[in-house]
C-alpha cells in the first residue's frame, strides 16, 4: 500500500487548539478511525498514513476546521458524525447544516440541525401540513418540533399551539394521584413543558398558556374539535391505538400544521392492543402534503452511547426475528 503524507494550513493556534479539542480527543479519534498519525509542525497539521486514509482524514480535518471557524468549536460527537458522512461523501454538507438556525432558546443559545435527518425533518415540516417524525430516543424528532411550532407562533403564522400526548401509563393509576385532572397529567406531558420554557420562556409561556393560546392536553381532550390556524404537535404517537390516531388526525382544521413523534420499538400498550403509529405509515404513505421522516442511530444527538444502545437492541430484535423464522420453517 502506498503510504502518503497530507498538510493542512492553520490560521491561528486558537483553531488549532479547538479542531484537536480537549485531551486531544477529536484527533484520537481520526487516528483510530483512520489509521493515519497526526502531528503539528510549523503552523500546519500534518497527517501520514496510507494513501486513501490520509485523504480521507484531510477530508474530515478541512470539514472540522470550517466548523471551528463558523462556531467557535467542535466536539468528539461531532467529529464521530464528520467521518460518518465522509464514508458516504457527505462531509461538506455538514457545514452547511449550521447556516440554518430555526431560532434561539431564551439563554441565545441557536437551535438547529445537527445531522441530516434531522436537516430533512425541518425541511419536510416547512414544505408539508402534516408530517411524521419516527425513529429512536435521542434523535431531537419533538424539541425541533418545538422549535418549529413555537416560532410560527412567535411569527404569526399561526394563532395556538396545541401540544398533546397520550396518557397511555396512566390507566387506572391517575386515579392515586394528588390533584385536579390537570395535576395528573401534568407527569405525562412534562417532557414538552420542559421545551417550552427552554425556548419560549416560563413567563412568555404563563402569559399565552393563560389567553387560550398555547393548550398543553392528553390526548382524549381533542376528540370532538377542529383545531384551526393552530400547529398542533402529537408526541409519543407509537402509543396510540389506530382508532386514536384516526381521531387526532382528522381534528386537522384550516390554516393548521400537524406534526406527530413517535418511536415504534418503545410502545407502551397493553398487550394485543396495535399502534397506531405503525398502522398510519402504510395507510398514508402515497398521499401528497404528508411526510414521513425516519431517523436512525446515526441521528442521535444525545450521548453517544445512546447510538450504541440503540444498535444493541436493534440487533437482538434481528436476532429474535431470525429465531421465530428458523422455528417457523422448521415446523
Amino acid at each position: 500500500m502506498e503510504n502518503k503524507t497530507k498538510k493542512l494550513i492553520i490560521e491561528s493556534p486558537e483553531i488549532l487548539k479547538r479542531v484537536f479539542g480537549e485531551y486531544d480527543s477529536n484527533i484520537k479519534l481520526l487516528e483510530g478511525r483512520f489509521g493515519v498519525n497526526i502531528s503539528v509542525r510549523d503552523g500546519a497539521i500534518k497527517i501520514s498514513g496510507e494513501s486513501a486514509m490520509a485523504e480521507a482524514a484531510f477530508r474530515v480535518l478541512t470539514e472540522m476546521v470550517r466548523m471551528v471557524k463558523k462556531q467557535g468549536a467542535i466536539g468528539k460527537d461531532s467529529t464521530d458524525y464528520i467521518m460518518k458522512l465522509e464514508e458516504k461523501g457527505l462531509e461538506k454538507t455538514f457545514g452547511d447544516l449550521q447556516d440554518d438556525t430555526i431560532c434561539f432558546t431564551t439563554r441565545g443559545k441557536p437551535i438547529r440541525a445537527k445531522t441530516l435527518g434531522q436537516h430533512q425533518y425541518i425541511e419536510a415540516i416547512r414544505r408539508n401540513d402534516m408530517v411524521f417524525g419516527i425513529g429512536p430516543a435521542g434523535t431531537g424528532k419533538t424539541y425541533l418540533a418545538m422549535a418549529m411550532a413555537i416560532t410560527a407562533f412567535k411569527n404569526g403564522e399561526v394563532d395556538r399551539l396545541i401540544l398533546t400526548r397520550p396518557a397511555v401509563e396512566a390507566g387506572e393509576k391517575l386515579g392515586f394521584l394528588p390533584g385536579d385532572l390537570q395535576d395528573k397529567v401534568d407527569p405525562y406531558l412534562r417532557p414538552l413543558y420542559d421545551a417550552l420554557f427552554e425556548i419560549m420562556g416560563s413567563e412568555a409561556f404563563e402569559r399565552n398558556m393563560e389567553k387560550g393560546l398555547i393548550e398543553v392536553a392528553p390526548l382524549a381532550y381533542m376528540r370532538g374539535r377542529t383545531l384551526e390556524n393552530a400547529y398542533i404537535i402529537l408526541d409519543e404517537a407509537q402509543n396510540t391505538t389506530p382508532e386514536q390516531m384516526k381521531m387526532f388526525l382528522t381534528r386537522f382544521g384550516a390554516g393548521s400544521k400537524v406534526i406527530v413523534t413517535g418511536d415504534i420499538t418503545q410502545v407502551d400498550l397493553p398487550d394485543g392492543k396495535r399502534s397506531g403509529l405503525k398502522e398510519v405509515q402504510r395507510i398514508l404513505c402515497n398521499i401528497p402534503g404528508i411526510a414521513f421522516i425516519v431517523f436512525t442511530q446515526n441521528d442521535v444527538v444525545r450521548h453517544r452511547l445512546v447510538q450504541r444502545i440503540i444498535e444493541a437492541y436493534e440487533k437482538e430484535d434481528q436476532k429474535k426475528e431470525r429465531r421465530k423464522k428458523q422455528i417457523k420453517d422448521h415446523h
